[in-house]
């Protein structure tokens, strides 16, 4: 019961969601994520350590960047509400945007790797 709370917990948060969201995608550096989400550094780290805090995500570090990612070994509990996450997130509008600057982002960095040689320009969508 103790995991499902803390599970909940960490889920009860739209900031957290939308990092978990992106997250399950793949492994990021914080900057990325601050400039997917377009919040501050302050906000995006905190978010992140209270998820580490509570097994949720891990990091590494590389050079001057912290890399965050989903732990790799999850509990049936974790992956059935991540699962769940994806899902919802799908149809939802904020989730969509996310995903698709997490898309132009990699397409500008050429490839999957979530280091950065240089902090990238802030994304922008084509106005369709």
């Amino acid at each position: 019961m103790n995991e499902l709370v803390t599970i909940y917990e960490c889920l009860c948060d739209k900031t957290r969601l939308r990092i978990l969201h992106l997250l399950c995608q793949g492994p990021l550096c914080v900057c990325h994520l601050q400039d997917i989400l377009g919040e501050p550094q302050v906000k995006v780290s905190k978010h992140l350590g209270y998820l580490k805090t509570h097994g949720m995500v891990n990091v590494r570090r590389e050079g001057n960047w912290r890399i965050y990612g989903l732990v790799a070994r999850r509990t049936k509990a974790l992956e059935s509400n991540l699962a769940c996450l994806q899902d919802c997130a799908a149809e939802d509008r904020i989730f969509s945007r996310d995903s698709e600057k997490l898309r132009t982002l990699r397409c500008n960095l050429g490839g999957d790797d979530p280091t950065c040689c240089a902090r990238p320009q802030p994304i922008k969508l084509n106005a369709s």
